[in-house]
């Protein structure tokens, strides 16, 4: 199965930037789209942003402009960053990726645990 591990979350002041990474490992035969959902306290998971394996990028309207998303395929590792940051980015971040971990299975969702982003004022 695929393991995603997150790091890179922390606290920071409104203006500032952080870069949270993710490396998938275990059993891996392709992963096609990796990507950042956040989730606020009282408030529903929602997408960040997410790239394909041929780097295709989609972003929340709310970013747009300020996080960045890019994957090291060799390393089978996403990246966010975020610059600009305000005190509504404040949430946990979870790393998402979809992949087959052998050939003959079907494409999964996996998530990471989850790194903790507070933006202060």
């Amino acid at each position: 199965q695929v393991q995603l591990v997150e790091s890179g979350g922390g606290l920071v002041q409104a203006g500032g930037s952080l870069r949270l990474s993710c490396a998938a490992s275990g059993l891996i035969f392709s992963i096609s789209m990796m990507g950042w959902y956040r989730q606020a306290p009282g408030k529903q998971r929602e997408l960040v942003a997410g790239i394909t394996s041929n780097g295709i990028t989609n972003y929340a309207e709310s970013v747009k402009g300020r996080f960045t998303i890019f994957r090291d395929n060799a390393k089978n590792t996403v990246y966010l960053q975020m610059n600009s940051l305000k005190t509504e980015d404040t949430a946990v971040y979870y790393c998402h990726a979809k992949g087959k971990p052998m050939v003959v299975f079907p494409e999964t969702d996996y998530w990471g645990q989850g790194t903790q982003v507070t933006v202060s004022s």
